[in-house]
């Protein structure tokens, strides 16, 4: 009987506990309030058929903007594509592909907008992925890096004269906190010593952080920002490559306790869109504020040696970027 009474009164502080931690992520959690149309104006959201990427492209548009929704699956895209013209109203809303983990595939995507845009005002790194194992590419770069950081790079890099001729303009990172957990090794930038899913990950998401550091740095009064962000743990499909045993379990917590897709959309679109931020470049941003950065994240030593073994590795010509 005693038991029985424990079990009880646990079970409801359990209840209880969840609650509280659930009322105080949606306090907390930050909304963009900004009010700025974007008409006249392109956007580039990557991994837009889903999740974040998905409610960052749908806000873009309802403010006016062209916007352009960077996808693996096009097929996915194109649905994603329907229903966000259907509730914005906006039909200047298109698909087109791009496949991360092709660095070939990145030069097309890259080409057709320079030839098809005249302008591009914001840029969101936003696609990413994790879980997808110890594989290497047909570039020969490890997939979870490529996904998740060299092929972002390339793409960056050879949009930035555009983005440049359109100034004012906006390079968003979508990064991750998970960065300040990364076992930091330039020497197994590419898993070359040893390997780890979950490091892989984090590795990824703090070379995001070091790359829009040192794209800031390069592109000081040129009028384009960058600036990298977590967007809190939210909701999403993005742990659909974990392995059906284990999925559940984050997926449940997940669902429960974490933001949705609307609510991790929320600083992206606040650092594409927000005058608080205007000519606001290299910080980091959680919950439509600025955050701390890890003694890591700011060394602008290791920033410039990162980014010149990504020009190497995914062999970025100098006649491809504008910098």
């Amino acid at each position: 009987m005693l038991w029985w009474i424990l079990s009880s009164h646990l079970l409801w502080v359990i209840v209880i506990l969840f609650g509280v931690l659930k009322i105080y992520v949606k306090l907390t959690t930050g909304v963009c309030r900004s009010r700025r149309r974007l008409e006249g104006k392109t956007a580039i959201v990557t991994g837009a058929n889903t999740g974040i990427g998905k409610e960052t492209a749908r806000d873009l548009a309802q403010r006016g903007a062209k916007v352009i929704l960077a996808c693996r699956d096009v097929d996915k895209g194109k649905t994603a594509c329907e229903e966000i013209i259907a509730s914005t109203g906006n039909s200047n809303v298109v698909v087109r592909h791009l496949n991360l983990s092709s660095l070939a595939s990145v030069r097309k995507f890259a080409n057709d907008i320079i030839k098809s845009e005249s302008h591009l005002e914001i840029l969101v790194n936003n696609a990413g992925a994790a879980g997808m194992g110890n594989k290497k590419t047909s570039d020969n770069l490890q997939i979870g890096m490529q996904v998740n950081h060299f092929g972002p790079f390339l793409l960056t890099c050879l949009l930035t004269g555009l983005l440049k001729r359109s100034a004012p303009s906006r390079i968003v990172v979508v990064s991750s906190m998970a960065y300040k957990y990364a076992r930091f090794d330039l020497d197994n930038l590419n898993s070359e010593k040893w390997f780890a899913d979950t490091q892989v990950y984090c590795y990824s998401k703090l070379a995001n952080v070091l790359m829009a550091n040192e794209l800031a740095r390069r592109l000081k009064d040129t009028g384009v920002t960058v600036n990298s962000l977590h967007p809190g743990v939210v909701a999403t499909e993005f742990l659909r490559r974990l392995p059906s045993l284990i999925r559940p379990i984050p997926e449940n917590i997940i669902n429960i306790f974490c933001k949705n897709p609307w609510e991790g959309a929320q600083t992206s679109v606040y650092l594409a869109v927000s005058d608080e931020v205007e000519g606001v470049t290299g910080k980091y941003f959680s919950d439509c504020k600025e955050a701390s950065m890890s003694r890591t994240a700011m060394d602008e030593g290791i920033a410039k040696k990162l980014w010149e073994m990504s020009e190497r590795l995914v062999g970025l010509k100098q006649e491809e970027m504008d910098l």
